[in-house]
C-alpha cells in the first residue's frame, strides 16, 4: 500500500452487563476482531489493555458498560471502555510502586506503560451519563 493511502477503518462496540465474566467475553471478542483484520501482532497487548479497562468499568461501577474498538484511517487502534460513572478514574500508579502481592492498583499503570496514549472523557453517550477511558496503539 502506498505510504499516503489511508488504511481500512472500522468501529465495533460491544455492550456488556455489569458482570466480571464480561471481561473474558470482551477479551475474546477483541482477539477475534483484531485477528480477522490482520492485526495479530497487536492482540496480546490489546487484550491486556482492554481487560484492564473493562475490568475497571465492571468492578468500580454498578451499571452496564461497553467496549469500543476502532481503527482510524491513519492506522491507529483505539480501545475504550465506557461505564456509567462520570467520575474520573484514579490516576495511574507507577508500576514500580505496586507490589506483586497487591491485587489492585496496577490496571491504569499498565495501560499508561503499554499504550502510546491514554485518557478519559465524560460522556452522555449510549443514553446514560458516564465516562470513556481509552488508549491508543499504533497498528503499523
Amino acid at each position: 500500500m502506498p505510504e499516503n493511502e489511508p488504511t481500512e477503518s472500522w468501529d465495533y462496540t460491544l455492550y456488556i452487563p455489569n458482570d466480571v465474566r464480561a471481561v473474558t467475553v470482551c477479551r475474546r471478542t477483541l482477539r477475534l476482531i483484531l485477528t480477522l483484520h490482520g492485526l495479530i501482532g497487536l492482540v496480546d497487548t490489546a487484550e491486556l489493555l482492554a481487560a484492564e479497562l473493562v475490568s475497571n468499568a465492571v468492578r468500580h461501577t454498578k451499571g452496564p458498560a461497553a467496549l469500543r474498538v476502532r481503527r482510524t484511517p491513519e492506522g491507529t487502534v483505539w480501545i475504550g471502555a465506557w461505564d456509567s460513572d462520570p467520575a474520573p478514574p484514579d490516576p495511574p500508579r507507577p508500576l514500580e510502586q505496586v507490589t506483586e502481592l497487591e491485587e489492585e492498583g496496577r490496571g491504569l499503570g499498565l495501560v499508561k506503560a503499554c499504550a502510546q496514549y491514554w485518557g478519559w472523557q465524560p460522556t452522555a453517550r449510549f443514553g446514560d451519563r458516564g465516562k470513556f477511558v481509552w488508549c491508543e496503539l499504533a497498528a503499523a
